[in-house]
């Protein structure tokens, strides 16, 4: 017989919050820009936690040699004025046939289009600014946005540099670490001399290690905006995964990105040798949203009718993978899927951290159950500690040594 655990009432607290929370966004008008997007504008660029983020990327971006790449992402990550690509000059019929087509080609369910605050179109097509526009611009800032939609990880205003900083370095070690004992010197035949990373003939683009994950999750900042009462907007699912994963491969393509480094960028959520098939229908919907043909453009191979990764660099060379029952794939695109793990950690650290914080809210003025409480407690507080600090707090000191934490913020006039 399965038993039913007992709840605390600290437990059913922060789940009747949770409820209201759901019932409040339910009807949030996804058409138009998010009214809460200033406000986490605001307290992002409070955050010394987003600071610190937004430097680090932006010395992961100043290490990239390819000079259009290069440009392209420092423009993505900080400038209010970049133009989103795939995007520009679309009125509503032009995005009214890329929904049909993604259904047509099932990589969208109908039912999830028609249930969708605001239908389809506001799914695959989230408010921007200047939409129809030569120039769409993003609703927020790269930097307020939150790294996943309620109920995930790093779900708050600046979660989204925190998650890709922390991706951003986790595929750096991956690759590093695969240099030092897979690599072998074209100088003595050791991959690293005094801690330095020898030139090696193990080649694994560096390019492609520092700008995969920062598109990755880039266009998080248009999917989850802010309604007023602190909450994000829900995600359409497109080809079986996030919106926001999709959306960013568009975006790549019609900025012309190199078929390895689109397929790198595509192998965030599913590795290719686990799920070749996946992988495959993430490029077909990004092709379909960014209107042109992906293997015209190289992003995917005709193998007799079946669509299939591409044979980029020498793969094409030798031995045809895909004959001999292989899959086209680079060492960069496991390392990125690998790489994106850190929601594995950081989705059960939200969930424990809100059960901390809606413990001490009363300590503090706020209540879990009034409205304002996700926008002006529980948001500031993961703002400018992060879920995982928390649950560090809380494991090695207790309740009191997240209490103190918070007492520093509200002596500061943050909470």
């Amino acid at each position: 017989m399965a038993l039913t655990p007992r709840l605390s009432s600290v437990t059913i607290i922060a789940l009747t919050a949770s409820l209201a929370v759901a019932a409040s966004n339910a009807h949030a008008d996804q058409a138009v820009p998010g009214a809460g997007n200033a406000d986490a504008i605001k307290l992002a660029t409070r955050s010394p936690l987003v600071r610190t983020g937004r430097r680090l990327l932006a010395q992961r971006v100043d290490t990239i040699r390819d000079i259009a790449l290069h440009a392209a992402t420092q423009q993505a990550l900080e400038d209010p004025g970049y133009c989103i690509a795939h995007r520009a000059d679309l009125g509503d019929a032009d995005k009214d046939a890329v929904v049909a087509a993604l259904i047509t080609a099932g990589l969208l369910s109908p039912g999830d289009a028609a249930g969708f605050p605001g239908g389809g179109r506001a799914g695959v097509f989230p408010a921007v600014l200047h939409d129809g526009g030569h120039c769409p611009q993003l609703p927020q800032r790269f930097y307020s946005a939150p790294g996943s939609p309620r109920g995930g990880h790093h779900t708050y205003p600046g979660g989204l540099v925190v998650h890709e900083s922390f991706n951003s370095l986790s595929y750096q070690s991956f690759a590093d670490n695969y240099r030092r004992v897979f690599g072998r010197s074209a100088i003595d035949g050791s991959a690293e001399i005094d801690g330095v990373i020898a030139r090696t003939d193990a080649r694994i683009d560096q390019d492609v290690v520092v700008a995969a994950p920062l598109w990755h999750d880039w266009a998080k900042a248009i999917v989850l905006q802010w309604n007023a009462d602190g909450t994000e907007f829900a995600e359409l699912r497109i080809a079986g995964t996030g919106a926001h994963h999709i959306l960013g491969i568009a975006e790549t393509m019609k900025r012309g990105f190199s078929p390895d480094f689109i397929v790198t960028q595509a192998s965030a959520h599913t590795s290719p040798n686990d799920d070749e098939a996946r992988v495959v229908g993430y490029l077909r919907a990004a092709a379909i949203i960014a209107r042109l043909d992906p293997v015209a453009n190289g992003y995917l191979r005709d193998a007799g009718g079946t669509l299939r990764l591409p044979a980029v660099r020498q793969l094409a060379n030798d031995i045809d993978l895909n004959a001999a029952g292989r899959t086209n794939f680079l060492v960069e695109y496991t390392l990125h899927n690998l790489s994106d793990a850190d929601w594995i950690l950081a989705e059960p650290a939200v969930d424990l951290a809100e059960l901390v914080l809606s413990a001490l809210a009363s300590e503090f003025g706020a209540d879990p159950h009034d409205a304002s409480y996700v926008a002006r407690f529980r948001n500031p507080a993961l703002s400018l500690l992060s879920a995982e600090r928390i649950v560090m707090l809380y494991g090695n000191g207790g309740i009191a040594a997240v209490r103190r934490a918070l007492a520093g913020l509200h002596r500061d006039g943050v909470l």
